[in-house]
């Protein structure tokens, strides 16, 4: 995608004539309705500031601010709109994880303590020990190499490199993101339920709140993906963060167990700093931005800036993206000859990758499939500015 400059097309539609609060009750459908901030309870000075902070970082593909479940400010780069889509990376994690959750309910997975072992025996090992709630609050011990096994999105099949991945600590000891912990869970999905998650994401969730354009990627062998890779517009990210924010409520459907999003919004770990002194935490597989007497702010979060944040207290749900062209190949990820460079490093190997398609050695077609976010979709500013952008969605619900 080729940008030469940023006309922003901004919505925030000013319904200056009607005055009306639509509260809790209010859920999208096909459409989504849109309202003053004012008629929300919030200044439309506070929804520029954050639009503005994220428009800062001219990776921003889209961001949508929701309060009361109706949008109050929506912005998006040129050449994209309100359908255009974005990619997920590690903001699927948080969608598979929902899976458990409703597992559980429906008597599939007895609990979160489960060992892992009770439903993939290959787990009878020295990793028998751990447990579901180690997969998802990433301490389970699993081996973690300083590539954080980023190799295994270079892999035909990224289950079979998760399942090979050994036992290195006693689970629930330290936090440590750990892309193997959430495929192994996609497994465990598909012992207790007969189902593969794609399926049970697109029947349980998607379809009930109404997302019906979307990707679900898979590697070349048919693993779900569930750890990374749903592409869908940022107001269908925002529906998902709406249903956590209305206690897995839709419009009198309960479709995640209250009880598990109970669970999932508090604190578990302190996690590391990589990209921020800003202190976040973890439990889950969500991230925790702001946890205290003012405000609690949960996120899912993806590579390279992919937001959705969450205060269920306040009623407001807010995504950002980054740009990002869908190929138009299908949902299988296939390496081709790239495949090649999944031994060079993770970093060696996107660069190669890129530069090899610059110069038309490789072209993207049914051979070379997969999400990738180009160079121009890279945060940097969002990043260093993201003490401010937290501080700007509990602004919204100051008096």
């Amino acid at each position: 995608m080729n940008i030469s400059k940023l006309n922003y097309f901004f919505t925030i539609i000013v319904l200056s004539n009607i005055s009306f609060f639509i509260g809790a009750n209010y859920f999208p459908d096909e459409n989504w309705n849109s309202a003053s901030p004012e008629s929300q309870g919030i200044a439309s000075s506070k929804v520029k500031k954050l639009i503005d902070l994220t428009f800062l970082d001219d990776a921003t593909q889209g961001v949508v601010i929701i309060k009361n479940g109706v949008i109050v400010g929506e912005k998006y780069a040129d050449s994209h709109n309100m359908l255009s889509h974005g990619t997920s990376w590690s903001m699927a994690k948080s969608y598979y994880a929902a899976l458990i959750g409703i597992s559980i309910e429906k008597g599939e997975i007895q609990s979160l303590d489960d060992p892992v072992v009770k439903y993939l025996d290959y787990f009878n090992d020295e990793r028998k020990n751990i447990t579901i709630r180690d997969l998802l609050d990433m301490s389970s011990g699993l081996e973690f190499p300083d590539h954080e096994h980023e190799k295994m999105f270079f892999q035909d099949s990224h289950l079979d490199y998760a399942k090979s991945v050994k036992y290195e600590k006693d689970p629930g000891t330290k936090f440590e993101y750990n892309n193997a912990n959430s495929m192994i869970l996609g497994d465990i999905l598909y012992v207790a339920t007969n189902k593969k998650a794609d399926m049970l994401l697109e029947e349980r969730i998607l379809k009930p709140i109404g997302i019906t354009d979307y990707k679900l990627w898979k590697d070349e062998m048919g693993n779900v993906l569930t750890y990374c890779c749903i592409d869908m517009s940022p107001r269908d990210y925002s529906k998902f963060g709406l249903l956590f924010a209305r206690n897995g409520n839709w419009n009198g459907e309960q479709i995640i167990p209250k009880n598990f999003i109970d669970e999932t919004f508090q604190v578990v770990w302190e996690t590391p700093n990589w990209w921020t002194d800003y202190k976040r935490y973890y439990s889950l597989h969500w991230w925790v931005s702001k946890y205290d007497s003012e405000s609690k702010i949960f996120n899912t979060s993806g590579k390279f800036g992919q937001f959705t944040f969450v205060d269920r207290a306040n009623d407001i749900v807010v995504t950002r993206v980054t740009k990002y062209t869908q190929p138009n190949y299908g949902d299988v990820q296939k390496w081709g000859p790239i495949k090649r460079l999944k031994w060079a490093g993770v970093e060696n190997a996107i660069k190669t990758a890129r530069r090899l398609l610059e110069l038309g050695l490789v072209s993207e077609g049914p051979s070379v499939n997969t999400p990738k976010t180009d160079p121009e979709g890279e945060s940097d500013i969002f990043y260093e500015k993201y003490p401010e952008v937290i501080d700007a969605i509990a602004n919204l619900s100051r008096s």
